[in-house]
């Protein structure tokens, strides 16, 4: 099945067109800038042709009207007829408590996720943006959502409730949602590819690693606990979010500094992390960069960063009785050398031993080969699990 994998954000559009078949992107691209001046859609074609469109791309419809266009132009597409999309993916962040899985889109599923905008105000919104879209011009075509939560949707109670009064949960649904549940699953299903073995009697731990940072315990093929939250602010130092804080600590500063509510959650979500550390950068590569020169503020941002993903390497050892693979993924996961050696020092006792030659090579397989615990870095491909999702779930409606 070919499907049209849509990540819609407040002023982009990322896609790619996939043939799940062949499990292969035919093409790829990005509509940048919706709703701004300066908006350019960059598109590429499984055969490295590639092109950029300037355009008064108003809005996701708009922006969506672009993406067919070159998708069916003669020069640069990849389809004949828009009926070559047998169906659309949309990565959608939060289901809150509703979804627990990928579903077909119905006009009650939409009622759902706006009810939901509360839960993920920054993401539902545009997410919602992109569905509508699709519906307009392409109406016959089915249209599928799959969840950032939906792999943590089966935490245990004990992961994902708060210390607060149970009525709070029952009343406003606060508990840990937990996020990048779609990379997470990918990586940690290919882990147990490369080490050929059953995906539903391995321990893996696996750390998601970008400019948004979440780690993960998948215990016999499920996530037991995660490190994001309510909301993606929680758990891991960030690029620009500050991670796991006191909660006094917001109280105290909104008023030292006179904050509103508003106010408060930018400083934490725009403000805080690597960048607020260091005042640097949020970019780790640029971080990396100050340390070489000396510089304190990043090298206490890049330690604090490895710091605590080692910590939760150990306390989700701990959660599972053990562990048999450490994966990497995301920009930072993936080409960070010095990271992966930062965080994997001193884990020796729990049998991760790093292999240096082999990490800074970049192979899949980082570990040395007596290390009791695979470690392996391992490309997300967050796309193919949404289109392979939405091909299921079509499959059978025929």
């Amino acid at each position: 099945m070919k499907v049209l994998v849509l990540n819609s954000g407040s002023s982009s559009i990322k896609y790619q067109f996939i043939d799940t078949e062949k499990k292969v992107a035919l093409a790829k691209g990005l509509v940048d800038r919706i709703g701004m001046a300066g908006a350019v859609l960059s598109h590429q074609r499984y055969d490295g042709d590639k092109i950029k469109i300037a355009g008064e791309i108003l809005d996701h419809q708009i922006a969506v009207e672009y993406v067919l266009g070159v998708m069916l132009s003669k020069n640069h597409g990849v389809i004949d007829d828009k009926k070559d999309i047998e169906a659309v993916g949309h990565r959608v962040v939060h289901g809150g408590e509703s979804f627990t899985g990928s579903v077909f889109i119905s006009d009650e599923v939409v009622k759902v996720l706006q009810d939901n905008i509360e839960l993920a105000p920054l993401h539902n919104p545009p997410n919602i943006k992109g569905i509508q879209a699709c519906q307009r011009i392409l109406p016959d075509t089915p249209q599928c959502g799959v969840f950032d939560t939906a792999f943590h949707s089966q935490m245990p109670p004990k992961a994902y409730l708060y210390g607060i009064p149970y009525e709070l949960y029952k009343k406003y649904k606060i508990r840990r949602y937990g996020f990048h549940g779609t990379s997470h699953l990918y990586v940690s299903q290919r882990a147990a590819e490369f080490l050929g073995k059953d995906y539903n009697q391995l321990k893996i731990i696996t750390a998601h690693l970008g400019n948004g940072c979440s780690i993960t315990a998948v215990k016999h093929g499920k996530s037991i606990d995660t490190s994001m939250g309510f909301t993606p602010l929680e758990g891991l130092l960030m690029g620009t979010r500050s991670g796991d804080l006191d909660p006094s600590l917001i109280l105290y500063i909104m008023g030292k500094e006179g904050l509103t509510i508003g106010e408060a959650n930018t400083l934490l979500n725009k403000h805080s992390g690597l960048i607020g550390i260091s005042g640097e950068s949020s970019d780790m590569r640029e971080i990396l960069s100050a340390v070489k020169d000396n510089q304190q503020r990043a090298k206490w941002a890049f330690e604090i960063f490895a710091y605590r993903i080692r910590k939760y390497i150990g306390a989700y050892a701990a959660a599972m009785g053990g562990l048999d693979a450490l994966v990497f993924t995301g920009g930072i996961g993936e080409n960070a050398k010095e990271v992966r050696e930062e965080i994997c020092k001193d884990l020796g006792f729990l049998g991760i031993e790093l292999d240096e030659m082999k990490n800074n090579s970049g192979e899949e397989f980082i570990s040395k080969s007596d290390s009791r615990v695979a470690v392996l870095r391992i490309p997300t491909n967050e796309e193919l699990v949404i289109a392979m999702d939405t091909a299921e779930i079509v499959s059978k409606m025929k």
